[in-house]
């Protein structure tokens, strides 16, 4: 999860009870931002996918998948925050999937693989761990 802690605050709290200071301290509280999960970009390039109709499909919207363009859950560790868009199709096609992570219109390719912020990208190489 990509977490920050934006501001760090003693909290006062006023008692109402005579027989104890009037105030306490309590412990420090932080106050806490949740930024949200970016995908890495597993390819500039979609992925040519045959689906079969009624079939029910998850496609990676993290990039940290080692099926692309396909979810094997590596979000859980790697992506905390991102989850993969589930689909059926009405009926069998070949279309093309978004490899950049990107789309507009998810999960299917639009195009957006072709500007300039993900052309000059760098592409995520997996790690062993």
């Amino acid at each position: 999860m990509n977490t920050v802690v934006t501001k760090l605050e003693r909290l006062w709290i006023r008692h109402s009870s005579a027989s104890l200071q009037p105030w306490i301290t309590c412990m420090a509280v932080a106050r806490l931002s949740t930024l949200p999960a970016e995908p890495v970009i597993p390819s500039k390039k979609p992925f040519r996918v045959e689906l079969t109709a009624g079939k029910r499909y998850s496609w990676c919207t993290c990039g940290h998948s080692r099926k692309q363009p396909f979810c094997d859950g590596a979000h859980k560790t790697k992506a905390q925050g991102l989850s993969p868009l589930r689909f059926v199709p009405d009926k069998d096609a070949t279309v093309w999937l978004c490899g950049c992570k990107y789309t507009s219109n998810p999960p299917y390719c639009d195009g957006t693989h072709k500007q300039d912020f993900i052309r000059s990208a760098t592409l995520h190489e997996h790690t062993d761990s």
